[in-house]
């Protein structure tokens, strides 16, 4: 039992901060895939620091999923990551993901972003310290845009807030009638995904020209399916070979620990100090990474089936 009770709690560290490894690679490449794309547009805008939005490229393909779309930046939280196109439980390890049915960020209407609070980096863990007339900065391919957090009124102290709290089912987060603005969604409370918080901001600079939507979305708008935080049942194959994997490395190290202590002599054995027993040493000093290794994976895999706590 206290063998099983560190597991568990290896994997709640897990959770909280080996999920993060994962994202900084994803967020290192599609930095690079992201800059790369601004690098090649740059030269069809006379001069990207000082030219109106009028001038960014309207002729760009639609995103496909996982591709990355933004930067979004939120100096009031420090929060600075790449959006995604999708919001696919396996996209948003990458880093805050688009909703692909709203417009893109810059766009008329309503760009929605969805990203965890707590885990993979948690881009949007702090996300209620916001306050009315904060700054939230996106880098498009077609420019920079500046939206300002809009006041929300909590229902508890009727009081001025930057957030919002609503069901886990609300999905008028996607609603496209109210102008040109920027939603940021991510579950509540911290560890739960109970509910929503929800953060609206408004541009408050000129609007890019569009770009098409893609027919076929890849989040359900079935307001009674709370895809977003329900598991990935695909990852069940995976999960369990790995789990078998760490165990049968686990146990071989055990065993062979215990085998090579056992020293001949005549038709008994003698034992020796653990402390003293240089193979038993050696043994765990080979097997405990082995078993690590492969503990990480199968944690990846496991994480994967569990609700998402955005």
């Amino acid at each position: 039992m206290m063998r099983a009770g560190i597991v568990i709690l290896m994997f709640v560290a897990y959770q909280l901060w080996g999920t993060g490894l994962a994202t900084s690679r994803a967020q290192a490449s599609l930095t690079k895939e992201f800059d790369a794309q601004i690098e090649a547009l740059t030269p069809t805008i006379p001069n990207p620091e000082t030219a109106p939005v009028e001038t960014a490229p309207v002729n760009l393909p639609t995103p496909e999923p996982g591709d990355p779309i933004a930067r979004l930046t939120i100096g009031a939280i420090d929060s600075d990551f790449i959006v995604v196109q999708g919001v696919d439980l396996k996209l948003l390890q990458d880093g805050p993901g688009h909703f692909p049915q709203t417009p893109l960020p810059g766009q008329p209407g309503n760009a929605a972003i969805a990203g965890h609070r707590t885990t993979y980096k948690a881009p949007f863990n702090r996300i209620d310290e916001l306050v009315p007339g904060d700054l939230i900065t996106v880098t498009t391919l077609q420019g920079t845009f500046t939206y300002a957090v809009d006041e929300q009124l909590d229902p508890k102290t009727l009081s001025p807030s930057g957030h919002q709290i609503v069901s886990s089912n609300n999905l008028s987060i996607l609603d496209q009638s109210f102008g040109n603005r920027l939603t940021l969604m991510a579950c509540h409370p911290k560890f739960s995904a109970a509910q929503r918080i929800v953060v609206t901001a408004t541009l408050t600079s000129t609007p890019a020209p569009t770009t098409p939507i893609p027919d076929s979305v890849g989040v359900t708008t079935d307001a009674s399916a709370d895809a977003l935080a329900g598991g990935d049942s695909s990852a069940w194959p995976a999960a369990i070979l790995l789990s078998l994997l760490t165990v049968l490395v686990w146990f071989g190290t055990w065993w062979l620990a215990r085998f090579w202590r056992r020293a001949p002599r005549g038709a008994r054995f003698q034992r020796v100090p653990r402390w003293k027993d240089w193979t038993f040493l050696t043994t765990y000093v080979v097997g405990t990474p082995l078993v690590l290794i492969s503990m990480f994976f199968a944690f990846t895999c496991i994480a994967r089936l569990l609700p998402s706590s955005f």
